[in-house]
């Protein structure tokens, strides 16, 4: 079988606060994983995320003040993310799911690998475990190496 090619392409956008972050972090995180997730839900789980929670009263008041929206609105759009993992209850709180949640004060460097399936068909059919043991020595990141290229 032919070997692929790897294309890299590097694309840089500079927003203007957090919240600008977030919202074309989560973004991004629908089209590639087909949620099609709306603006207004977008922009729910972005405020979300940075603000911990969306349980409390004063909170959902900022977001439809924000963004020009009502509770029952809010209320709606939670129920469907609670429903497709985006949105979890812990401790009695509405959160974002922490697979998801980072530090949007800081700048973002997303990596973002789309593989075609074709070796691991191959690896498949010729009855190879295509895993890797995370824990083998040289893929820990030693103290010293910066984590900025580390992969995710």
């Amino acid at each position: 079988m032919e070997e692929r090619k790897i294309v890299i392409q590097k694309l840089q956008k500079s927003l203007d606060d957090e919240y600008a972050v977030a919202e074309k972090y989560y973004d991004v995180l629908s089209v590639i994983n087909n949620l099609g997730l709306t603006k207004r839900e977008i922009e729910l789980v972005a405020y979300t995320a940075l603000n911990e929670t969306i349980s409390y009263a004063n909170k959902k008041a900022e977001f439809c003040k924000k963004y020009n929206t009502t509770s029952a609105t809010i209320s709606n759009l939670i129920c469907r993310l609670k429903k497709m993992g985006v949105f979890i209850k812990e401790s009695g709180k509405i959160k974002v799911n922490p697979v998801i949640v980072i530090d949007f004060k800081k700048n973002l460097n997303l990596v973002i690998n789309i593989t075609h399936n074709d070796k691991i068909k191959q690896d498949a059919a010729e009855g190879f475990d295509n895993k890797k043991n995370v824990n083998e020595v040289s893929s820990v990141r030693k103290g010293d190496q910066s984590s900025d290229n580390t992969s995710v």
